[in-house]
């Protein structure tokens, strides 16, 4: 207490204010300060994450290209000229096919002797292809795939290929091969910012296509300070002893072994002029926040008065009409102290309410135990008999009680009663069928439906259905209703089968008595009764009055 009394001495709500004001503008001073030296860091944080999404864009522009290269071999392997050896018919129908692309293919036999070549017409004698390793790791994995770049024989420029490996002969294999100068028409740097270049690095680090004022030619070495950083399957490399001031994206493209990069010079928005005009505006700040905080204290003092007096005259009993004010804050609270002592004194009157209703309650709960008890020590031929068959119903119509509690006695919904009680049977799960529409029942229609159905639950546990795991119950109720007249009628079917055989008892317990006179009399309707061999069943056809809550 000492320590709050030295930082919080007494003093007027004036002071108090004041030093509100100054403590508020402190903080936002700081926090200010925090954002202007994180702006560069989140501009820094966004241009990392589009710069990443680039490099992805263009992988998969690149992606589509090999994809349709591969699409475009699969269908020329399965050509009749090339299954029945005609590479003649095959030479002039790919050439014509591929005339109007910058694409061509080439047959190679197992060697990588060139049995054919597009960008040469048929018969021109040819040589090894000069890509034999590239061949080679094809011929071994089996599957598609792309070359690094490399300088072609025919071509003479820098080109790459995309080889399908064959099982036939005399082609082992075909390849697609395509200028580096052609696939860099799809590298663009159209949508970055100014300064930015974007290339495509084949699997040994070399460049294959690249564009932006790098200037990077096809097989030029990429920088090897960095490409060992390029392991995941897309992000960003960063590095001022590398790239000064500069930032690089990268994607893996699916399924192939060459990679798509991004780089160029990060723009960096200065924030220091900035500086002087927070400064100048926080002084400023600070002078008309005290002389606001003075102004107000002296309307917040008579305030603080009013409210007192209304607690003061709350706490006495009375109930207060709310004080109008010019603070909007304290007319709230004026508002819900005068709530607050109207509720007061309706919450004392439902007290008493609630105490009455409990009184109401408890006799007919002590009654209907009382009549319970007498007729089941009518029936029990022991105490301990007698002590089961009370312990039993007492807990059935315990759950009822809880389940009224729960709802302030209130009602319940009829599945949730069926529920509480039926359940509370291990089997009841997999052997009771329950269908009907729900409904709200009264508290009285709770306790009386729930006995009910507590009895037969209990019977058929011990004698029918639910005594064997073959057994089952069915329990329904549905409107019967007829036209024409004036109350509205439900029907409660249980219905047992597959159990024991039942026979009619010769004489009648507690539990009959239960679901068929206190049932019948309870809902002022009828109750039927079958002891069917095949199980038993039970109907009571009553009136909606007497079970939904209005």
């Amino acid at each position: 207490m000492k320590i709050v009394a030295l930082f919080f001495p007494k003093a007027s709500i004036g002071t108090y204010l004041v030093a509100m004001a100054v403590a508020i503008a402190l903080p936002i001073f700081a926090f200010v300060a925090l954002l202007l030296l994180q702006l560069e860091d989140n501009q820094r944080s966004t241009l990392k994450r589009e710069t990443a999404q680039d490099a992805l864009a263009l992988s998969r522009i690149i992606d589509r290209q090999l994809q349709d290269m591969a699409t475009t071999l699969r269908l020329l392997s399965s050509s009749p000229e090339l299954e029945n050896g005609n590479l003649a018919s095959f030479h002039e129908r790919t050439e014509t096919a591929l005339r109007d692309n910058t694409l061509f293919v080439i047959a190679v036999d197992r060697s990588g002797q060139q049995l054919l070549n597009t960008r040469r017409a048929f018969g021109t004698p040819l040589g090894q292809t000069a890509n034999i390793p590239a061949l080679e790791a094809v011929m071994a994995s089996g599957r598609i795939e792309a070359s690094d770049v490399f300088r072609g024989r025919t071509s003479g420029e820098w080109v790459y290929n995309v080889t399908l490996p064959r099982k036939n002969e005399p082609v082992a294999a075909l390849i697609i091969t395509q200028n580096a100068q052609d696939l860099g028409k799809l590298v663009t740097t159209e949508g970055l910012a100014p300064g930015w270049s974007a290339a495509v690095i084949d699997e040994s680090g070399h460049v294959v296509a690249a564009t932006g004022p790098a200037n990077l030619e096809p097989g030029t070495p990429f920088d090897p300070r960095i490409l060992p950083a390029l392991t995941v399957s897309r992000g960003v490399f960063e590095d001022e002893a590398v790239l000064p001031h500069m930032l690089l994206g990268y994607a893996q493209i699916p399924g192939w072994s060459w990679k798509t990069v991004i780089w160029g010079p990060i723009a960096q928005a200065s924030i220091l002029s900035t500086w002087r005009f927070l400064i100048i505006g926080g002084v400023a700040l600070v002078l008309v926040a005290v002389l606001a905080a003075y102004a107000v204290a002296r309307q917040v003092r008579t305030t603080i008065r009013d409210i007192a007096d209304m607690a003061n005259r709350m706490g006495e009993g009375h109930i207060v009409s709310p004080v109008e004010t010019s603070v909007i804050e304290a007319n709230q609270v004026a508002i819900a102290l005068s709530n607050a002592s109207f509720d007061r004194s309706q919450t004392e009157d439902r007290l008493r309410f609630v105490m009455h209703e409990l009184v109401h309650r408890t006799k007919n709960l002590l009654t209907l135990a009382q009549a319970m008890m007498r007729q089941l020590a009518k029936q029990s031929d022991s105490v301990e008999t007698f002590r089961a068959a009370v312990a039993d119903r007492l807990e059935g119509l315990v759950r009822s009680i809880e389940l009224l509690t729960s709802e302030q006695w209130g009602g319940v919904s009829l599945r949730r009663v069926v529920d509480i009680h039926l359940h509370a049977f291990p089997q009841s799960r997999e052997q009771i069928d329950i269908s009907g529409e729900d409904f709200v029942l009264k508290p009285d229609a709770v306790q009386n439906l729930g006995l009910a159905l507590h009895e037969l639950a209990t019977n058929s546990v011990k004698y029918g259905a639910l005594s064997v795991p073959q057994g089952r119950v069915r329990f329904e109720w549905r409107d019967v209703s007829e036209e024409g007249k004036p109350d509205a009628l439900l029907r409660f079917t249980w219905e047992e089968r597959g159990g024991p055989p039942v026979t009619k008892p010769s004489r009648s317990g507690f539990g009959t008595t239960v679901i068929k006179a206190h049932a019948a009399s309870a809902f002022r309707g009828t109750v039927e009764i079958d002891f069917r061999p095949e199980g038993l069943l039970w109907v009571l056809t009553a009136q909606r009055a007497t079970l939904e809550r209005e």
